[in-house]
């Protein structure tokens, strides 16, 4: 039996016609699939970034599988996010980088992770609440079918502490009956919602700030948990969806920080592992999971984290990809005469310098200390500004000269040896995007692996 999403030519009836089984129908039956104990899971690739997304596209047409592609609140929203991009604006970026590779939109899963009041914690809770529902519509009406529904951070006018688990229910459940209804001005053959939720979410993008790894979230709240979101959904008169629920967020002791990674322990989650119920048939959505080891993800994947979700892992990929093909540069190009350098690693370095608002609460030390962190950090808070105009430029001028003089394989052995060994394997290009996106792949590689889509890289 092929695994989720390996995608396997033929349809099904529907309304006496045949149509292509949708993503959202795989989905659900490797939810099915998991809980009776086959080793299957999914990953989803939760990035914005350009090259990410076209090596994700490019992996999911090697393996025949689904791409499965999440954007956060905050990286997408109704009024652009970090990126600048709509919850539209996303979707038909992610579909238009598939139709190029080939991959039809039968073959597309759009998720929302976070969705909720996290972009706007600093209002009160009516307010935050109110655009929360207007980005769940915003995404419900872009095709997205997988929604996180994450009522858990606290706004400005909850405690200290964070709004209790009655109230993150209840606040999920309104978001649900937003997505609900807005489900309902879509066309009658639409796919249908999936949802995920829970109380013990980690904050977007993970990163352990402690330096002490997580607690494995109590297997004795599971049915509680459960209990109070079931009722919730009654409550918001959103019963017919409690079906669709396909994953719970809980934290099984993975998480990573500025330079330290928290692996998995499948003796601590063990108790976790057996607790969920017969209904709904869930399986739990594993958050951070990035820089695990292959071994951990395939036993999280058997022992029913069977969602995945990478996002730094792969933007820190591409990062190290451009300083290598920037070293190469320098080592080929600095000799001579007429060539400007680019300066990627000292653009983007100015540009968080100039901004610091997305790592200055995340890096502690000396000035040499942080000035490391802010480039090669586990957290990759240098993802963020990859769009910035200067860096954009300064990457542009490395592809230029790259292409305009490309470098001998020996420079490519030395800084990107993986890549050098897939361009001879092969017979690969040794283009700047092919080279990024083969480095990206590297790591989606581990996943599809780890999900029973391929034979784990050795």
């Amino acid at each position: 039996m092929a695994a989720f999403g390996q995608f396997i030519p033929g349809s099904q009836q529907k309304n006496g016609e045949s149509v292509p089984v949708s993503a959202s129908e795989r989905l659900q039956e490797l939810v099915r699939r998991n809980r009776r104990g086959e080793k299957v899971g999914v990953y989803a690739v939760c990035s914005a970034n350009p090259s990410v997304i076209a090596a994700a596209v490019q992996q999911a047409v090697e393996d025949e599988s689904v791409l499965h592609v999440e954007s956060t609140s905050s990286q997408v929203n109704q009024w652009g996010g970090y990126t600048g991009q709509t919850p539209i604006q996303f979707a038909e970026f992610v579909h238009a980088a598939a139709q190029k590779a080939g991959l039809s939109r039968d073959r597309v899963l759009l998720g929302g992770d976070h969705l909720g009041p996290y972009p706007w914690r600093d209002q009160p809770s009516k307010v935050a609440m109110q655009n929360a529902c207007e980005l769940v519509r915003a995404c419900v009406l872009a095709g997205y079918k997988k929604i996180h529904l994450d009522a858990s951070m606290a706004c400005a006018d909850d405690s200290a502490g964070g709004p209790d688990e009655h109230t993150v229910a209840q606040r999920a459940a309104i978001l649900c009956h937003a997505a609900e209804t807005t489900f309902e001005d879509l066309p009658p053959d639409s796919w249908p919602l999936l949802y995920v939720i829970g109380t013990e979410v980690p904050a977007p993008g993970g990163e352990s700030l402690s330096g002490a790894p997580p607690a494995v979230s109590p297997a004795d709240q599971i049915h509680h948990t459960l209990d109070l979101f079931h009722t919730a959904f009654d409550e918001q008169n959103v019963t017919s969806a409690w079906d669709r629920v396909i994953g719970m967020v809980v934290q099984p002791g993975v998480e990573f920080g500025d330079n330290l990674i928290f692996d998995y322990d499948r003796e601590k989650a063990m108790a976790l592992s057996s607790a969920l119920p017969e209904h709904p048939a869930l399986v739990y959505e594993a958050h951070s999971t990035d820089y695990q080891k292959p071994v951990a993800l395939a036993e999280m994947v058997e022992d029913h984290f069977a969602i995945l979700k990478v996002g730094p892992w792969l933007t820190f990929a591409f990062r190290e990809a451009v300083f290598a093909l920037s070293a190469i540069e320098r080592e080929w190009l600095a000799h001579r005469g007429g060539v400007r350098l680019s300066q990627v690693r000292e653009t983007l370095d100015a540009a968080m310098l100039r901004n610091p608002s997305y790592w200055r609460s995340y890096y502690r030390g000396s000035e040499v200390e942080m000035r490391l962190a802010r480039m090669y950090s586990y957290s990759d808070r240098c993802r963020y500004y990859w769009n910035d105009a200067a860096v954009q430029q300064e990457l542009e001028q490395l592809h230029a000269n790259l292409r305009a003089s490309p470098p001998p394989l020996t420079l490519v052995s030395q800084y990107l040896p993986l890549e050098y060994a897939a361009i001879r394997a092969g017979g690969r290009p040794a283009n700047f995007e092919d080279v990024i996106q083969e480095h990206i792949r590297s790591v989606l590689r581990v996943y599809a692996a780890a999900c029973g889509v391929k034979r784990m890289p050795q």
